[in-house]
């Protein structure tokens, strides 16, 4: 990196290291060689964001809270707490960063979230399913249903 004053020497000393309180950047304060000025620099990780395939092909950034939000909404006045709740959803985000996917569908992510929500409570999982699954009419729902009570 060349120094941001003289702009042509890329000789520099670091004076300074710090971290920020949570670890995710690192404060460089440097010296340039050639001039004798210092200026600051900082260091974060780059994560490559993941994206969500749509039914129709289109991709858009994968957003925690539309999940959340979709499971809160299955579980509305349901005994499943938030934090367990919350934990699907990061259960989720482990498991796509764990993988390196770059792109996940969102039949992935729905098949993902009824898996746990049968875990937990079979009405929130009928609920969540009765949306991502689209059913068209009561003959759907109750195949669905029946499903459920032969497991």
């Amino acid at each position: 990196m060349k120094c941001p004053y003289c702009k042509v020497s890329d000789k520099d000393r670091v004076v300074d290291s710090r971290s920020s309180s949570d670890d995710s950047i690192i404060r460089r304060r440097r010296h340039c060689d050639a001039c004798g000025r210092r200026y600051t620099t900082y260091e974060r990780v780059e994560v490559s964001p993941t994206f969500v395939v749509k039914k129709d092909q289109r991709r858009e950034p994968f957003e925690r809270q539309k999940v959340l939000s979709g499971i809160m909404k299955a579980c509305e006045k349901r005994p499943v707490s938030v934090e367990v709740q919350e934990g699907i959803v990061e259960e989720l985000e482990k498991m796509v960063d764990g993988q390196g996917y770059n792109e996940i569908t969102t039949t992935q992510i729905g098949e993902f979230v009824m898996e746990r929500l049968a875990e937990i409570d079979e009405v929130a999982y009928v609920r969540f399913a009765s949306v991502y699954r689209q059913f068209k009419d009561v003959t759907q729902f109750m195949k669905e249903v029946n499903s459920l009570l032969k497991k």
